[in-house]
């Protein structure tokens, strides 16, 4: 029996207080018997309901099918066979990762009709603990954007002035768990998009190691880049959904033959204080001009914090991290070539009929890519063609290995480098119209998508003229999520 079956309509004090609950808190309240996840998740789709019309994080949200979920966690706790404490917990999808019998649109009209036959690995790992996948979160179409503007199906605004971005490519994650509409959602970094839209809306963006978790069912943009990661309210979430989606998967060759992290103990247990922990401070992130006042004020803070908390700061250099977003520009556009070759219409897609082949895949991938997804196509086969292969992609490739080497340098020096996650706060619609200064959004997160390193973006404070969230961003090296973790824990708890 629940302690109050009087149902959502009654609870309105209790459900508000869950607003921004963790998904810690939420397990309790299940486990007390407090709520029932049918109550839960109708919480939470009364919340889209209501705030979505504004932010528009969502693309859509098959209230049946989540309430048929819930039904069934609520069957097994009353049977004892709930798959685990936090059975019958909604977590939101962004549009690229697969979700059996959903839509998988990238956001984009060329794959507007497209449902998925299966689950992605990360969704298959989520069921396995009762999570229920939550809705199709909006994003830049094909990951490809800083902002959440190249959606071809609609902008989402950021909860926190919904004049400005969201951030990208993971924009309607972001928006969606910052603004309570969802405990925590699941998105895809592949230069930076879990790190960066998470410091644009105040909330836990987590990039795992390449290879923690499996991109089995991941819309590919750049193979060797790409990385599915948690966007949470607090670290402690990040490193429990972490343990969850990683771990091998025979579906993906890349993945590594590693068994689920166990980062979630760890953090828990995290001591107060960074007592003992070296953090690298690389010179090269901090002599950036570009750096807004506020952002550089909320950072200089940030690193008082961490000096206060007891860390060994230690200066580091990464002298190649310049040549980082012409490096990634060619790399990625190269692999996004290849990669979105098979949406022609005719293998996947909407098609658009012509009076020959040639010229209906002309039309279909013509009016189904938008204008970003179009221009780094036609980059990525410019550097991969004949004459310019070992000029551009080549020598983009050595250079990536210099920078791997760089951050290697830097991990025998110190335990976890810091740094920011971008350059300004989130900016207002529209105000980066031009295609290489919305790239430079990237400048310092990149990097470590080519090293293939882990990074997390945690809240550190607001710039004092517009109100916004900084967030700073902690990296380590490969493998050491347990250690990023718990230094991000260690400093959100200073920042609260």
């Amino acid at each position: 029996m629940h302690k109050n079956t009087s149902g959502v309509a009654r609870r309105g004090d209790e459900l508000k207080i869950m607003e921004n609950s963790t998904l810690i808190t939420l397990a309790e309240k299940l486990g007390n018997r407090e709520i029932s996840a049918v109550e839960l998740n109708k919480f939470y789709l009364s919340e889209v309901e209501k705030k979505d019309k504004d932010i528009k994080a969502f693309l859509t949200v098959d209230h049946e099918a989540v309430l048929r979920e819930a039904e069934a966690s609520d069957r097994r706790r009353a049977t004892g066979e709930a798959r685990s404490c936090f059975d019958g917990i909604p977590i939101g999808i962004k549009d690229c990762i697969a979700v059996k019998g959903e839509r998988l649109s990238c956001a984009s009209k060329i794959l507007e009709n497209v449902i998925s036959p299966y689950d992605s690995g990360a969704v298959i790992n989520l069921r396995a603990h009762g999570f229920i996948p939550f809705g199709r979160l909006n994003m830049d179409e094909f990951a490809m954007g800083s902002s959440c503007e190249n959606s071809a199906i609609q902008k989402t605004a950021n909860p926190r002035d919904l004049s400005r971005v969201p951030g990208g490519s993971s924009g309607g994650s972001a928006a969606a768990v910052a603004a309570g509409m969802v405990p925590a959602a699941l998105g895809s970094d592949t230069g930076g998009s879990i790190r960066q839209p998470a410091g644009f809306c105040g909330i836990v963006g987590l990039k795992p190691t390449y290879g923690r978790v499996s991109r089995s069912g991941l819309v590919a943009f750049a193979s060797s880049l790409d990385q599915i990661g948690p966007m949470t309210q607090d670290v402690t979430d990040a490193a429990l959904l972490l343990d969850v989606i990683s771990g091998k998967d025979p579906m993906d060759s890349t993945s590594l033959d590693l068994p689920h992290t166990e980062c979630f103990g760890t953090v828990k247990a995290q001591k107060a204080d960074l007592k003992g922990v070296k953090v690298g401070l690389p010179k090269e992130y901090f002599e950036n001009s570009g750096i807004d006042c506020g952002v550089r004020a909320v950072l200089e803070s940030a690193i008082e914090r961490v000096k206060s908390l007891g860390a060994e700061l230690v200066p580091v250099s990464l002298p190649h991290t310049k040549y980082a977003v012409a490096v990634y520009y060619i790399i990625a556009t190269a692999e996004a070539s290849a990669n979105l070759a098979r949406f022609d219409g005719i293998r996947y897609g909407v098609r658009q009929e012509a009076g020959d082949l040639v010229e209906s895949y002309f039309k279909s991938r013509g009016m189904g890519f938008g204008d970003e997804v179009k221009r780094r196509i036609l980059l990525g086969t410019y550097v991969l063609s004949s004459g310019y292969y070992d000029a551009y992609y080549l020598r983009a490739q050595k250079v990536r290995t210099l920078i791997r080497r760089d951050f290697e340098k830097a991990g025998k020096l110190c335990d976890v480098l810091l740094s920011p996650v971008t350059p300004n706060v989130a900016f207002r619609f529209g105000e980066k119209s031009n295609p290489l200064e919305m790239y430079l959004s990237d400048v310092f997160t990149i990097a470590l998508n080519l090293a293939g390193n882990a990074g997390i973006s945690v809240p550190a404070g607001t710039d004092e003229k517009t109100g916004m969230p900084v967030n700073v961003q902690f990296m380590a090296p490969s493998l050491k999520e347990k250690e990023l973790l718990a230094a991000a824990r260690a400093f959100e708890a200073a920042s609260r």
